[in-house]
Protein backbone atom coordinates (compact mmCIF):
# COMPACT_ATOMS: atom_id res chain seq x y z
CA UNK A 1 0.00 0.00 0.00
CA UNK A 2 2.98 2.36 1.35
CA UNK A 3 4.85 1.58 -1.95
CA UNK A 4 1.60 2.52 -4.18
CA UNK A 5 1.68 5.40 -3.06
CA UNK A 6 4.86 6.27 -3.16
CA UNK A 7 4.86 4.96 -6.94
CA UNK A 8 1.83 7.03 -8.35
CA UNK A 9 1.91 9.92 -6.00
CA UNK A 10 -0.87 11.46 -7.82
CA UNK A 11 -3.48 10.89 -10.52
CA UNK A 12 -3.14 11.78 -14.30
CA UNK A 13 -3.80 15.73 -14.22
CA UNK A 14 -3.86 18.63 -17.35
CA UNK A 15 -0.72 20.82 -16.87
CA UNK A 16 -0.68 24.39 -17.78
CA UNK A 17 2.20 24.90 -20.42
CA UNK A 18 4.36 27.72 -18.45
CA UNK A 19 1.82 27.95 -15.62
CA UNK A 20 -0.53 30.45 -15.18
CA UNK A 21 -0.14 33.86 -14.63
CA UNK A 22 -1.36 34.77 -10.73
CA UNK A 23 -1.65 38.09 -8.84
CA UNK A 24 0.27 38.97 -6.59
CA UNK A 25 -1.97 38.27 -3.47
CA UNK A 26 -0.80 34.13 -3.98
CA UNK A 27 2.24 34.82 -2.84
CA UNK A 28 0.57 34.82 0.51
CA UNK A 29 -1.83 32.40 -0.21
CA UNK A 30 1.18 29.72 -1.38
CA UNK A 31 2.43 30.06 2.09
CA UNK A 32 -1.31 29.48 3.93
CA UNK A 33 -1.74 26.34 2.19
CA UNK A 34 1.71 25.38 2.00
CA UNK A 35 1.03 26.40 6.13
CA UNK A 36 -1.50 24.31 6.56
CA UNK A 37 0.01 20.70 4.61
CA UNK A 38 2.90 21.20 7.49
CA UNK A 39 0.36 21.15 10.37
CA UNK A 40 -1.11 17.87 9.01
CA UNK A 41 1.47 16.12 9.83
CA UNK A 42 4.06 18.38 11.83
CA UNK A 43 6.00 15.79 13.68
CA UNK A 44 6.33 13.37 10.84
CA UNK A 45 8.11 16.57 8.79
CA UNK A 46 10.40 17.55 11.41
CA UNK A 47 11.31 13.85 11.48
CA UNK A 48 12.16 14.04 8.01
CA UNK A 49 14.27 17.34 8.23
CA UNK A 50 16.10 15.32 11.27
CA UNK A 51 16.74 11.96 8.84
CA UNK A 52 17.50 14.78 6.19
CA UNK A 53 20.22 16.31 8.28
CA UNK A 54 21.89 13.67 9.24
CA UNK A 55 22.41 11.95 5.96
CA UNK A 56 24.16 15.52 5.18
CA UNK A 57 26.31 15.35 7.96
CA UNK A 58 27.48 11.75 7.31
CA UNK A 59 27.71 12.76 3.45
CA UNK A 60 30.27 15.47 4.39
CA UNK A 61 32.48 13.08 5.93
CA UNK A 62 33.35 12.33 2.99
CA UNK A 63 35.56 15.29 1.60
CA UNK A 64 34.44 16.79 -1.77
CA UNK A 65 32.49 13.82 -2.91
CA UNK A 66 30.04 13.89 0.04
CA UNK A 67 28.94 17.71 -0.84
CA UNK A 68 29.08 16.99 -4.45
CA UNK A 69 26.77 13.97 -4.47
CA UNK A 70 24.49 15.33 -1.91
CA UNK A 71 24.05 18.71 -3.82
CA UNK A 72 23.51 16.43 -7.00
CA UNK A 73 20.86 14.70 -4.78
CA UNK A 74 18.91 17.54 -3.83
CA UNK A 75 16.25 17.04 -6.13
CA UNK A 76 15.72 13.21 -5.32
CA UNK A 77 15.07 14.29 -1.94
CA UNK A 78 12.92 17.44 -3.01
CA UNK A 79 10.90 15.51 -5.18
CA UNK A 80 10.08 12.80 -2.29
CA UNK A 81 8.77 15.57 -0.16
CA UNK A 82 6.80 16.52 -3.36
CA UNK A 83 5.54 13.21 -3.00
CA UNK A 84 4.61 13.61 0.49
CA UNK A 85 2.65 16.73 -0.02
CA UNK A 86 0.84 15.44 -2.86
CA UNK A 87 -0.43 12.10 -0.19
CA UNK A 88 -1.08 14.80 2.40
CA UNK A 89 -3.18 17.00 -0.14
CA UNK A 90 -5.60 13.82 -0.52
CA UNK A 91 -5.76 12.87 2.40
CA UNK A 92 -3.80 10.49 2.67
CA UNK A 93 -0.37 10.21 5.51
CA UNK A 94 3.05 11.90 5.69
CA UNK A 95 4.72 8.59 5.24
CA UNK A 96 8.77 8.22 6.04
CA UNK A 97 8.42 5.74 2.52
CA UNK A 98 7.65 9.07 0.89
CA UNK A 99 11.02 11.09 1.30
CA UNK A 100 13.21 8.14 -0.74
CA UNK A 101 9.85 7.82 -3.41
CA UNK A 102 12.57 10.03 -5.94
CA UNK A 103 15.27 6.98 -5.80
CA UNK A 104 12.43 5.12 -7.52
CA UNK A 105 10.53 7.17 -9.60
CA UNK A 106 12.48 9.16 -12.13
CA UNK A 107 15.45 9.03 -10.12
CA UNK A 108 17.88 9.69 -13.59
CA UNK A 109 16.00 12.88 -14.73
CA UNK A 110 16.36 14.01 -11.26
CA UNK A 111 19.95 13.38 -10.77
CA UNK A 112 20.07 14.87 -13.96
CA UNK A 113 18.08 18.28 -12.98
CA UNK A 114 20.65 18.09 -10.17
CA UNK A 115 23.52 18.20 -12.38
CA UNK A 116 22.34 20.99 -14.35
CA UNK A 117 22.14 23.08 -11.30
CA UNK A 118 25.22 21.97 -9.96
CA UNK A 119 26.98 23.20 -13.30
CA UNK A 120 25.32 26.28 -13.58
CA UNK A 121 26.24 27.06 -9.86
CA UNK A 122 29.98 25.87 -10.36
CA UNK A 123 29.88 28.53 -13.15
CA UNK A 124 28.35 31.04 -10.94
CA UNK A 125 31.20 30.52 -8.71
CA UNK A 126 34.06 30.76 -11.12
CA UNK A 127 32.51 33.90 -12.38
CA UNK A 128 32.53 35.41 -8.67
CA UNK A 129 36.30 33.93 -8.80
CA UNK A 130 37.26 35.44 -11.89
CA UNK A 131 35.88 38.90 -10.82
CA UNK A 132 37.14 39.00 -7.18
CA UNK A 133 40.03 37.27 -8.47
CA UNK A 134 41.29 40.58 -10.06
CA UNK A 135 40.65 42.25 -7.00
CA UNK A 136 43.13 39.94 -5.45
CA UNK A 137 45.89 40.13 -7.72
CA UNK A 138 45.45 44.13 -7.50
CA UNK A 139 46.29 43.62 -3.96
CA UNK A 140 49.48 41.33 -4.95
CA UNK A 141 50.52 44.13 -6.94
CA UNK A 142 50.17 46.87 -4.52
CA UNK A 143 51.90 45.04 -1.61
CA UNK A 144 54.75 44.05 -4.38
CA UNK A 145 54.79 48.20 -4.40
CA UNK A 146 55.28 48.09 -0.75
CA UNK A 147 51.39 49.64 0.53
CA UNK A 148 49.78 49.23 3.97
CA UNK A 149 47.26 46.81 4.11
CA UNK A 150 44.79 48.92 4.27
CA UNK A 151 45.40 49.84 0.59
CA UNK A 152 45.76 46.27 -0.08
CA UNK A 153 42.21 45.69 0.98
CA UNK A 154 40.93 48.79 -0.91
CA UNK A 155 42.28 47.25 -3.94
CA UNK A 156 39.99 44.04 -3.16
CA UNK A 157 37.11 45.20 -1.94
CA UNK A 158 35.13 46.70 -5.02
CA UNK A 159 35.93 43.56 -7.25
CA UNK A 160 34.75 41.42 -4.41
CA UNK A 161 31.69 43.05 -3.73
CA UNK A 162 30.91 42.87 -7.59
CA UNK A 163 31.51 39.63 -7.60
CA UNK A 164 29.45 39.01 -4.84
CA UNK A 165 26.52 40.94 -6.75
CA UNK A 166 27.17 39.08 -10.19
CA UNK A 167 26.97 36.00 -8.17
CA UNK A 168 23.35 36.60 -6.76
CA UNK A 169 22.59 38.09 -10.18
CA UNK A 170 22.62 34.71 -11.72
CA UNK A 171 21.95 32.50 -8.66
CA UNK A 172 18.13 33.75 -9.37
CA UNK A 173 17.32 32.76 -12.90
CA UNK A 174 19.18 29.24 -11.69
CA UNK A 175 16.56 28.92 -8.45
CA UNK A 176 13.81 30.13 -11.09
CA UNK A 177 14.74 27.06 -13.20
CA UNK A 178 15.02 24.60 -10.71
CA UNK A 179 12.38 26.25 -8.14
CA UNK A 180 9.25 23.59 -9.60
CA UNK A 181 11.27 21.28 -11.45
CA UNK A 182 11.28 18.49 -9.22
CA UNK A 183 7.58 18.35 -8.68
CA UNK A 184 7.04 18.27 -12.76
CA UNK A 185 9.50 15.48 -12.41
CA UNK A 186 8.05 12.76 -10.40
CA UNK A 187 4.61 14.03 -10.31
CA UNK A 188 4.37 14.07 -13.94
CA UNK A 189 7.12 12.62 -15.06
CA UNK A 190 8.65 15.40 -17.78
CA UNK A 191 11.74 15.45 -19.31
CA UNK A 192 14.52 17.06 -16.61
CA UNK A 193 15.38 19.95 -19.71
CA UNK A 194 11.78 20.25 -20.12
CA UNK A 195 11.18 20.85 -16.38
CA UNK A 196 13.91 23.22 -16.06
CA UNK A 197 12.52 25.32 -19.01
CA UNK A 198 8.52 25.07 -17.24
CA UNK A 199 9.68 26.13 -14.22
CA UNK A 200 11.68 29.13 -14.95
CA UNK A 201 8.96 30.29 -17.56
CA UNK A 202 6.72 29.83 -14.61
CA UNK A 203 8.64 32.26 -12.38
CA UNK A 204 8.65 34.80 -15.23
CA UNK A 205 5.21 34.78 -15.58
CA UNK A 206 4.78 35.40 -11.94
CA UNK A 207 7.08 37.70 -10.65
CA UNK A 208 4.92 39.67 -8.19
CA UNK A 209 3.82 37.01 -6.45
CA UNK A 210 7.58 34.99 -6.31
CA UNK A 211 8.62 38.44 -4.54
CA UNK A 212 5.86 38.39 -2.04
CA UNK A 213 6.70 35.02 -1.36
CA UNK A 214 10.39 35.60 -1.08
CA UNK A 215 9.69 38.64 0.75
CA UNK A 216 7.63 36.50 3.58
CA UNK A 217 9.99 33.72 3.62
CA UNK A 218 12.86 35.96 4.37
CA UNK A 219 11.11 37.70 7.08
CA UNK A 220 10.20 34.27 8.48
CA UNK A 221 13.62 33.59 8.42
CA UNK A 222 14.39 36.06 10.98
CA UNK A 223 12.59 33.58 13.22
CA UNK A 224 14.97 31.00 12.51
CA UNK A 225 17.79 33.63 13.53
CA UNK A 226 15.73 34.07 17.33
CA UNK A 227 15.61 30.63 17.86
CA UNK A 228 19.04 29.46 17.36
CA UNK A 229 18.93 27.67 14.18
CA UNK A 230 15.89 25.54 15.72
CA UNK A 231 13.38 27.03 13.20
CA UNK A 232 14.38 25.47 10.06
CA UNK A 233 12.77 22.61 11.36
CA UNK A 234 9.29 24.20 10.29
CA UNK A 235 10.90 26.70 8.01
CA UNK A 236 12.11 24.46 5.73
CA UNK A 237 9.34 21.78 5.97
CA UNK A 238 7.24 25.03 5.29
CA UNK A 239 9.43 26.20 1.95
CA UNK A 240 8.61 22.45 0.27
CA UNK A 241 5.04 22.77 1.35
CA UNK A 242 4.30 26.28 -0.28
CA UNK A 243 6.56 25.17 -3.30
CA UNK A 244 4.27 22.24 -3.61
CA UNK A 245 0.85 24.76 -3.04
CA UNK A 246 2.43 27.08 -5.64
CA UNK A 247 3.06 24.26 -8.52
CA UNK A 248 -1.16 23.12 -7.66
CA UNK A 249 -1.85 26.77 -8.29
CA UNK A 250 0.65 27.47 -10.93
CA UNK A 251 0.58 24.46 -13.47
CA UNK A 252 -2.45 22.75 -12.47
CA UNK A 253 -4.87 25.65 -12.28
CA UNK A 254 -6.62 24.90 -8.94
CA UNK A 255 -4.58 25.59 -5.36
CA UNK A 256 -3.88 22.70 -2.76
CA UNK A 257 -6.83 21.32 -1.88
CA UNK A 258 -7.79 20.79 1.88
CA UNK A 259 -9.15 17.05 2.14
CA UNK A 260 -12.73 16.74 3.32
Amino acid sequence: MNATVAETPVPPETLVPGGRARPAGEGVSWLGAGWRLFTRAALMWIIAMLILFVIYVLANFVPILGAIAMHVLNPVFGAGLMVACASLERGGEFELDHLFAGFRKNFGSLVIVGLVVALAELAILLAFLGIAGMGLLGGILTAANGEQVEQILQASVIPFLLGTLVALALMVPVFMAYWFAPALVVLHGMEPIAALRESFVACLRNILPSLVYGVLMLLLSIGVALTLGLGLLVWVPLFFTSTYAAYRDIFIGAPAAAPG
